[in-house]
């Protein structure tokens, strides 16, 4: 439920920057930050025993804080499409890490640059390359600057700048990526129109590595964890290798918490030019812990599943002119709710197009409950055709920045986009959930007849299957489930364009 907060206060304040006594007054300016592969429960914030993040921490003491905040899939590329689009990532195509987005979508960077704001896109994209001839890079999809890595990236990253060849970039790449959102930030402010920008880390993706202080919060843990091994890329071949899960966990909270000292520079850079109170500064997480990050959660399942260890992440929102109390919700939200909800605080009409997500901007008024439900798909790629059609030419397809991963033996990625021509009973299959306010029905997470149904409200675990016990409530939402399958599948062909 909310806490600490006068509605009648925040009634009267909130939703007023767009009409002050009958006139027009400029939108609020937005920055969307998230973290790479950073789970819900690895905040301070959510109880974590070991990781430090004191900036999150006082944007979730301050601001909006999302008890129950979810990406759009359990895995990165379907989730930021769901940002950047409003829609469920298997509409387009972007079923998994390396798909792209498809040229037709509509973006938020699109609407809100036609609406006049400045936009600009920093750090990972890996919606299809960021060089300038691609036709889903950030320029094509409505960023007039971008300084991006088609995948993940470390310390001395290389990024594009504008779609141009890469560049090595020495020192802590969150770092690197907000000091030149900041400088963004002053061009805008020199031009005197609000800004739209995007701030995806590449941390705290593995493989793993940290400044010298930052591991040095961290010395204790390979004593501590030294029992079991973890799979993960070697920074040194690119290849994977096992090694102690404590070494790995100081290197990962090391990143954590070297972004979560970005996020502070960014607040701090966004206040020193006098644009914080009126900045809409979200954080969220791409999807759940991976495996070699795991370490003791509340949650079931990692990065990868629907269950809420791979979709529940961290959520904060602060608006300081707006949000002036304290708020906490339990109100169900997921990134494809971004695009919808930054129209109504922009005052900007939605686009003509099927949306998955929704207008949040109730929840800053009290509304603490989701009246629509959220899906999760993890699409079968089985289920599509043994040779189907490029939706993109493959020259288009070839990314440029390096990275440490290697894929097939490269250090660069390589995308894809297909079509669907005809909707078969095969491509209604792969691990699926339906979320509402209370339960969770899972479909096929484990066998193609399993059912599970859960109440998140009382079981945040998952721990009990209700399946057999509520039986209405089962095929109530496996109908609602299928329904909403069939709208994806008619979009997947190309339907909406």
């Amino acid at each position: 439920m909310l806490r600490y907060l006068s509605l009648i206060l925040l009634g009267s304040l909130l939703f007023d920057a767009q009409h002050s006594d009958g006139g027009e007054t400029r939108p609020p300016n937005i920055v969307l930050c998230m973290g790479d592969d950073h789970g819900w429960e690895e905040t301070g914030y959510n109880g974590h025993p070991h990781l430090k993040t004191p900036v999150l921490d006082e944007m979730a003491q301050k601001g909006l804080r999302f008890n129950r905040f979810y990406s759009g899939h359990p895995s990165c590329s379907p989730t930021r499409g769901s940002v950047i689009t409003g829609r469920h990532p298997n509409r387009y195509g972007t079923f998994a890490p390396n798909w792209s987005l498809r040229p037709e979508e509509i973006s938020i960077a699109q609407i809100l640059r036609d609406a006049g704001y400045r936009t600009a896109h920093f750090g990972k994209w890996h919606l299809g390359p960021v060089k300038k001839s691609s036709p889903t890079s950030p320029g094509a999809m409505g960023f007039s600057h971008w300084l991006s890595h088609d995948n993940f990236f470390e310390l001395n990253p290389s990024f594009s700048e504008d779609g141009e060849a890469p560049r090595v970039f020495q020192g802590e790449s969150s770092e690197i990526i907000v000091d030149r959102a900041l400088k963004f930030i002053k061009s805008a402010q020199a031009s005197n129109t609000p800004f739209f920008i995007v701030i995806w880390f590449g941390s705290p993706h593995e493989p793993y590595s940290g400044l010298a202080e930052d591991l040095a919060i961290y010395d204790d843990l390979p004593a501590k964890y030294s029992d079991r091994k973890v799979k993960l890329t070697s920074n040194e071949t690119g290849k994977s290798v096992q090694r102690p899960l404590g070494e790995v966990l100081r290197e990962r909270y090391a990143e954590i918490t070297a972004m979560d000292r970005a996020m502070g520079q960014l607040r701090i850079g966004l206040k020193e030019q006098g644009v914080r109170d009126d900045t809409v500064l979200w954080y969220c997480g791409d999807n759940g812990t991976p495996s070699s990050g795991l370490l003791k959660s509340p949650l079931k399942g990692r990065k990868g599943q629907v269950y809420e260890g791979g979709v529940r992440v961290p959520g904060v929102l602060e608006w300081p002119s707006k949000i002036t109390h304290p708020l906490q919700t339990d109100h169900v939200a997921v990134t494809s709710d971004m695009l919808p909800t930054l129209c109504a605080l922009a005052d900007i009409k939605l686009p003509n197009r099927t949306l998955d997500g929704i207008d949040l901007t109730a929840v800053f008024e009290g509304e603490d409950s989701r009246s629509e439900p959220i899906f999760f798909w993890n699409f079968n790629t089985r289920s599509l055709a043994k040779s189907p059609k490029p939706w993109i030419s493959g020259e288009l397809q070839q990314g440029t920045t390096p990275l440490v991963k290697l894929m097939n033996g490269k250090p660069t990625r390589t995308f894809k986009n297909v079509h669907l021509d005809q909707i078969t009973e095969s491509n209604y299959t792969g691990p699926r959930a339906i979320t509402t306010q209370k339960y969770k029905l899972i479909l096929d997470q484990s066998s193609s007849d399993q059912v599970e149904l859960y109440d998140l409200v009382n079981d945040i675990g998952e721990t009990q299957n209700l399946a057999a016990s509520k039986p209405k409530i089962d095929a109530q939402l496996q109908r609602a489930m299928h329904q909403w399958q069939t709208s994806v599948l008619q979009s997947l062909t190309g339907g909406d364009y």
